[in-house]
């Protein structure tokens, strides 16, 4: 993707930018919404099929926990709502 315009997921983005018609897009080894970092929030409830409500900053937030082996009040580590570690057991 080295030209300014290139096709991602069948749509027209500008590389050169790193947005496209919807906004910001990640690009390179960086996401730019998120930096690629993980955040840890503790698991409020599981809804089931591998999604759960977490406890964020922002309020409560629905995440997936398929990869991970967590229930309420574990803290798990959350990357774009996907929980990719457990960091802390529920007491």
């Amino acid at each position: 993707m080295d030209t300014a315009t290139d096709t991602v997921m069948g749509k027209a983005v500008d590389t050169a930018m790193g947005t496209d018609a919807d906004g910001p897009r990640c690009r390179d080894e960086v996401c730019v919404t998120c930096s690629d970092r993980a955040v840890p929030v503790r698991i409020r409830e599981l809804l089931g099929d591998g999604l759960a409500v977490a406890d964020t900053d922002a309020g409560p937030e629905e995440i997936s926990v398929a990869l991970v082996d967590a229930g309420p009040g574990d803290v798990v580590l959350v990357h774009a709502k996907e929980a990719i570690a457990v960091v802390e057991d529920a007491p």
